[in-house]
């Protein structure tokens, strides 16, 4: 690798870096957390961080969008926005992260803000979520995954379609140009989150909640141009012009549960000369140090560990659940939520409804066992 190229590389991770301190220490400083926006609605019925959440993913929308629309970045290339469309992982993949993420308590993301505030706990539950998301990725579970799951999919590029966004979809089945295909979905989505966000009149009055979603979804868009823009360049070895120091080998933005297995490889595999720190894996210790430095700085931090052996098996089973889970979908509240979901790739959306519907139904079962053993 040449100067330049190095130069590049160390961009992009210090730049992922830089972005997750940034978002952790937001995440930790407003509480966000899609697994508690869920809880929130399911038991008390107030939407007040799901409305923080969905204002996360318009400003990730409107800013991932207008970057594609001026040529700084080509979402078509990310790993979400593949044309191949294997529906049944999203689904199977989303509802299984959501059922772990309840068990829980969060999802990668929250455990990884715990841990910056002292969660032993959450240690040992990012520690099991990154062995069963490397099982998915290269072992046991992903054979599974790739037998039985991976090969039901629909295959867009059989009709046409470049890639598997909504911008296309509306393209191709009305003729319209791309571009203003792309700009029309846009202004629904993104004027019909704001509409249903701010009709809460104490959410408008909440600038907590207001300036943490703008940020973090601001970061979300930060990600996609500093590993699409920034890290985009030729490669000096083979002329070809690849994405720098991302595990996928193409633009990645905010996601965690892929990272953290990538995260547990180079740790167990330090040695591998063809191993190194990418975008992911510094986002993940981003994250943890952000939320690190808001907890020391606000006098937060605490030591916690687990409640009961019962509190133990399930946040274990949890962890397996989101890992295989995470991986399977292609993505967490996060790396679907709110990155994917940012590029307008169909299955991100598959896999966020799948994610939510095993939320709730676990938080659903939750409420009926503790009624019946009251």
């Amino acid at each position: 690798m040449n100067a330049t190229a190095g130069t590049v590389t160390l961009i992009v991770v210090w730049g992922g870096f830089a972005l997750a301190f940034a978002f952790g220490a937001v995440a930790n400083k407003t509480n966000f957390c899609t697994m508690g926006a869920l809880s929130d609605i399911v038991n008390m019925g107030h939407w007040g961080r799901m409305r923080m959440w969905l204002l996360a993913m318009a400003v990730a929308m409107l800013g991932a969008g207008l970057l594609a629309y001026t040529g700084q970045v080509d979402l078509s290339k990310t790993v979400t926005q593949r044309p191949m469309l294997p529906w049944l992982s999203l689904l199977v993949g989303g509802a299984a992260f959501g059922v772990g993420m309840t068990l829980s308590g969060g999802c990668a993301n929250k455990n990884l803000v715990r841990v910056g505030g002292g969660s032993v706990r959450s240690i040992v539950v990012l520690v099991f979520l990154a062995i069963a998301s490397y099982m998915t990725l290269k072992g046991l579970f992903g054979q599974w995954r790739a037998s039985l799951l991976d090969p039901v999919a629909v295959n867009l590029a059989d009709l046409g379609w470049k890639d598997q966004g909504l911008a296309t979809a509306l393209a191709q089945t009305t003729g319209v140009a791309q571009g203003t295909a792309l700009l029309a979905t846009l202004a629904v989505l993104v004027l019909g989150l704001l509409a249903f966000v701010f009709k809460d009149r104490r959410f408008r009055t909440n600038v907590t909640q207001i300036g943490g979603a703008v940020i973090i979804g601001a970061l979300v868009v930060a990600g996609w141009y500093v590993s699409g823009h920034v890290g985009f360049g030729e490669n000096p070895d083979t002329l070809e012009d690849v994405y720098f120091a991302t595990n996928s080998r193409t633009l990645e933005s905010m996601s965690f549960v892929g990272p953290l297995a990538y995260g547990l490889e180079l740790l167990m595999l330090w040695t591998d000369q063809s191993l190194h720190v990418t975008f992911g894996i510094a986002s993940v210790l981003g994250v943890v140090l952000g939320s690190a430095a808001v907890a020391l700085a606000t006098r937060t931090f605490r030591w916690e560990g687990f409640a009961s052996l019962g509190d133990l098996r399930r946040q274990l089973l949890g962890a397996l659940l989101m890992g295989f889970g995470g991986v399977t979908a292609l993505g967490c509240t996060i790396g679907q939520g709110l990155s994917g979901i940012s590029t307008l790739a169909i299955g991100s959306f598959i896999a966020v409804a799948a994610i939510i519907a095993g939320s709730v139904a676990t938080l659903k079962y939750t409420l009926w066992r503790e009624e019946r053993m009251a």
